[in-house]
Formats: structure tokens, sequence, C-alpha cells
């Protein structure tokens, strides 16, 4: 698959990048977005093709791109690529990205503060799952992830927590195939305590109702869903009643 860069309008740009697991390739993403000060900011971090680079260059021109914000603790491979490529950009991550690279210039504020929707509102708009950790003590579990929805554009750029595949065989074979889905590590990701799954059923809801006019996700693995407008809560509530079990399950075991 060769990386793409697609514009979605109102000033949102995905670009649709490579990743492989084995010999599965399953995709990553980050995006580019025009904040209304006309300088711009990354969402997560890629190395970016020659010819995909020169796009984004022609994009910006002569703005800025202001900041690079890494959204998924555990998607740290093109941090220092990116930062390398765009040196002059703020750099912001969560506290694992602070971890992983310590000698990178990383802000103090980090991506899964709440005061992140005061720094770069109101056009992005953040939010991170509740009744989850964001860094999972087991580090295969990549649930949890900074979520962020670019209001003009009605995008939500999410790495895992969602998921949207639409890809070929073997992977056509995986049941949540073209369809909106939570993450299947949702189980392993649950905090072991009393009230974690009503938290994070709360959370879904909660988002669904906040974020009703948005109308399309930008899906790390691997795809663009578009939904169209006053959709979105009906998908969460879908996504939902598939992980009903596996809340039932949780609050079985812990109360």
């Amino acid at each position: 698959m060769a990386d793409k860069l697609v514009d979605l309008g109102d000033g949102f740009w995905t670009v649709r990048g490579e990743f492989r697991i084995g010999l599965l390739e399953i995709g990553t993403q980050c995006s580019l977005v025009r904040l209304p000060d006309g300088n711009f900011v990354f969402l997560d971090s890629y190395t970016l093709d020659d010819g995909i680079r020169a796009q984004i260059d022609g994009i910006v021109g002569d703005a800025k791109v202001a900041a690079i914000l890494n959204l998924h603790p555990f998607h740290t491979i093109h941090c220092e690529w990116m930062h390398e490529a765009y040196p002059e950009a703020e750099l912001f991550g969560t506290a694992r990205h602070v971890d992983k690279f310590p000698a990178l210039p990383w802000q103090e504020l980090r991506c899964e503060d709440d005061a992140m929707n005061e720094r770069f509102g109101p056009d992005l708009t953040f939010s991170v799952p509740r009744g989850v950790p964001l860094v999972s003590e087991d580090e295969s579990v990549h649930f949890s992830s900074v979520l962020a929805l670019h209001r003009p554009s009605g995008t939500i750029h999410v790495d895992d927590t969602f998921v949207y595949l639409d890809k070929g065989f073997p992977l056509s074979l995986l049941p949540m195939i073209k369809r909106l889905s939570f993450h299947p590590t949702l189980a392993k990701a649950l905090e072991p305590r009393a009230g974690a799954a009503d938290e994070f059923r709360e959370w879904a809801i909660d988002l669904g109702i906040d974020w009703a006019d948005a109308q399309r996700i930008a899906a790390a693995h691997n795809a663009i869903f578009e939904f169209g407008e006053k959709r979105f809560p009906d998908y969460v509530g879908e996504a939902l009643g598939r992980v009903a079990s596996v809340l039932d399950r949780h609050r079985a075991e812990h109360g």
C-alpha cells in the first residue's frame, strides 16, 4: 500500500500510512490540521515519504507547523523523525512518550491533560476514555488513546480505541470488518475495580452526545469511515451493544 494524503475538507488532511505486523499490513496514520490562526498542527507522528512531504509543504506554504501532538502512548516509532523534520514545532506527547524519549524537547503539557482543550480549542477537542488506563501495565494492550475531534471538518482522529477495518483477506475474516467497533482488547484494558465498566460506558455515551456533529472517523488501523451528520451517537450505541457482555462480565467479577 502506497502512502497517500487525503483532503477531508475544512482544514483537515489525513496521511494514510503503512504499518505491518508480520505479513499483515494494518496501516497507520497522522493528520495535518489548519488552526484558526492559519498555522498547522500534526496529530500523531509518521515518517513522510518525499512525495507526501512535498504536498504537505505546499499546503503549509508561508505558514508554519506550530505543534506535533502525539496522541497514542504506544505509537512512538516515528516521533524522532517527525521532530527532526519539523524542529521548530512544539512537541507534545503523553507521559509515556516523555519517558521513552527523554532527550526530545517535550512541552510540559501532556496530551492526556484536560488543558489541551484550552490550548488548541475551539477547533480541536480532545477526550480520554474513562474506566481504562491510558497506559496499561500489559504493554500488549493498546486500547486507550487521546481522541481528537476537528470540529470544522467533523473528523474524529482516533488510534485503536475505536477501530474500523476495510481490508481484504485475511483481515476480511475478522468480525469487526467494515463496522465501527471498540478495540478488541477492551476486556483486558478495563481497570480491575468496581465501577470501571460503568465509567467506560458513560464516557462512550457522553462522547456520542458531545461529538454528535462528527461526520467521519479517521482510524489508525486502517480506514476512513464516512457516516454523515448526526449518526455518530448511533454507531457508538451499536459498538457498546457489541461489548455489553464484556462490561457485564467485568461488573460480575469486580462488583
